[in-house]
């Protein structure tokens, strides 16, 4: 894709809102060319007080302009900004909802590779950044440099050399900026990846409050993060310690219009070549051009950052999406196919290896193997959320890259060992499953996962809040709310990833009852380290090291899979010690 300006892609991203932009613009301009004409009518009366014009109405009249321009200044201004905060405010609204919908369609891997600290300080602090660059900079910084290119244009017409001698200083003030500013860029990107490692740090710590608590790390964590955080302060303060030199020089000279103008004026006025209402008149315009000047070089540094915040938006919005087709299609079964598929979550290292296998419709398929040997990889490449490498995967007869990304996540229902439950209501959570569910479907259905019971007797039912992540509830609570969620979703096609490997025996045979009717009558795939739970598979898929090793039946596997054999053989050694 090729690579735009920052501020023309910035333009580009807020095409919806140009109308509100370019309209804030021109009043933003006319606002600040109305603020020069009192300068202009300070001049009149000053060039009419040496001239000894006695005519009051003369005086009222220029003072009467003056104010009366001072308030359309203040009117047009309020209005350009009023114009370009509801169309920036718009834009940035855009903005969040393209990448919050670019975010499902991108490979899971892609979205996990991207730490939450970094995602929420694009997503929240970057985009709310391009506030100031779109609401200001874009019709303030032109107004406040068209101003005075046209109060130059008419300092020509009364005195082109006085005009010439008027922009000596801002040439020289812009040198000392320009010192500055060559390297912000790679400042400011810096600044970005500090702050994001500020962040992930915070985000780790709050999460890991928990761990850091009951292992006495309290002290140890809490040095990362206050390292971090110093790092930070550090970084902002030694950034601003080495810029404020140039900047300071930059904002004293380019607006000093005066210190070449007042003696060489003189000159020309004593050698009779300048009139002294035109001085006078050069004098007081000049000076106008100080605040518009002040104003323009404001901005600068925000002209600077916009290629890193564009750079890390368009990072996201340019991310490669899985390609998927975007018709619906006909399933004629829910027959899954794998052939000679192979995976990697980077290029360089390879997961999966030439995997070729079947799971006929309607049938129970349990992946065993050791941690690590690609076992969810492959249920989670049928579930959608990677595509493969190279090979193919079909379900019903139709590739997996032909169905759209809406209808495979409609046809498979994914539940994990760590599924994450919402900081909303038990309702909402189960509801996730189906979004146009009544609430007495979610109950009954709660019902058939064995929820019913504890939620009923939670603080306030099923309208309780499970807090970030589902903090409130135990393991096993979470784990039948996950299951009752993919119940109300009612797919065709069920992956239990280690659905049961962190439940006590008790929940455990309430969460096997649920699974029963969450399955019945669908395509089941099984990840299990617990083999006793998957013995009546009808076939089993032994993964090792990203092949696969050997297939059959539970019997049939322990005659013909010494892996197999070995991994039965140690979870009934650790089932009996359970038991025992």
């Amino acid at each position: 894709m090729e690579t735009k300006k920052p501020l023309l892609r910035l333009w580009e991203l807020g095409k919806n809102e140009h109308k509100k932009l370019k309209l804030a613009m021109v009043l933003a301009i006319l606002g600040v060319i109305f603020g020069i004409v009192p300068f202009f009518c300070a001049a009149k009366v000053i060039v009419a007080l040496l001239n000894d014009q006695k005519d009051f109405r003369f005086y009222v009249l220029w003072c009467f302009i003056a104010l009366g321009c001072y308030v359309l200044r203040t009117l047009l201004y309020n209005m350009a900004l009023a114009f370009s905060h509801k169309g920036t405010f718009r834009i940035l609204k855009h903005i969040r909802q393209m990448v919050l919908e670019k975010l499902p369609k991108l490979p899971l891997g892609s979205v996990m590779e991207v730490s939450s600290g970094k995602m929420k300080q694009v997503i929240v602090d970057q985009i709310e950044g391009m506030e100031v660059t779109l609401a200001h900079l874009i019709p303030e910084m032109t107004a406040n440099i068209i101003a005075p290119i046209l109060v130059i244009i008419y300092l020509l017409i009364l005195d082109w050399r006085l005009a010439l001698l008027s922009l000596v200083s801002i040439p020289l003030g812009m040198v000392f900026m320009m010192l500055i500013m060559r390297n912000y860029a790679k400042d400011y990107e810096q600044s970005v990846k500090t702050t994001q490692d500020m962040n992930e740090t915070i985000v780790e710590y709050i999460a890991g409050i928990e761990v850091i608590k009951a292992y006495n790390q309290g002290k140890n964590s809490y040095a990362k993060f206050k390292e971090r955080v110093m790092a930070n302060a550090s970084y902002y303060y030694d950034w601003m310690k080495r810029s404020q030199f140039g900047t300071s020089l930059a904002y004293a000279i380019a607006p000093t219009t005066l210190i070449t103008i007042l003696p060489f004026g003189f000159l020309f006025y004593v050698n009779g070549s300048l009139s002294v209402d035109s001085f006078i008149t050069i004098i007081i315009l000049a000076m106008s051009m100080v605040a518009p000047l002040l104003a323009a070089m404001g901005f600068i540094d925000n002209v600077a950052k916009v290629r890193t915040t564009v750079g890390c938006v368009d990072e996201l919005l340019n991310a490669k999406e899985q390609d998927h087709g975007t018709s619906q299609v006909n399933l004629k079964n829910r027959d899954i196919l794998l052939s000679n598929v192979s995976f990697g979550y980077s290029d360089d290292k390879e997961i999966l290896h030439n995997i070729t296998l079947s799971i006929p419709s309607k049938t129970v398929t349990a992946l065993v193997g050791p941690s690590g040997s690609g076992k969810s990889t492959v249920a989670k490449l049928i579930a959608g959320f990677w595509d493969v490498n190279t090979g193919k995967i079909s379900i019903g007869g139709q590739d997996v890259k032909n169905i759209p990304l809406t209808q495979l996540y409609d046809e498979v229902a994914f539940v994990s060992q760590d599924n994450f439950l919402f900081d909303d209501t038990v309702m909402n959570n189960i509801r996730m499953g189906n979004t146009k569910a009544t609430d007495e479907e979610v109950m009954n259905v709660a019902k058939k996962a064995g929820c019913d019971e504890f939620i009923t007797a939670l603080e306030n039912g099923y309208q309780t809040k499970v807090g970030g992540g589902g903090a409130h509830l135990s393991g096993g609570e979470k784990q039948r709310i996950s299951i009752a969620r993919a119940m109300l979703k009612n797919a065709p096609i069920v992956v239990l990833d280690e659905a049961t490997a962190y439940i006590d025996p008790e929940n455990e045979i309430i969460i096997q009852k649920a699974v029963a009717k969450l399955v019945a009558g669908k395509t089941l795939i099984l990840i299990a380290h617990r083999l006793s739970t998957i013995v009546g598979a009808d076939k089993i898929i032994v993964v090792n090291n990203g092949m696969i090793e050997c297939e059959g039946s539970h019997h049939d596997l322990l005659q013909k899979s010494k892996l197999y054999n070995d991994m039965w053989t140690a979870h009934m050694g650790t089932r009996e010690e359970e038991l025992a």
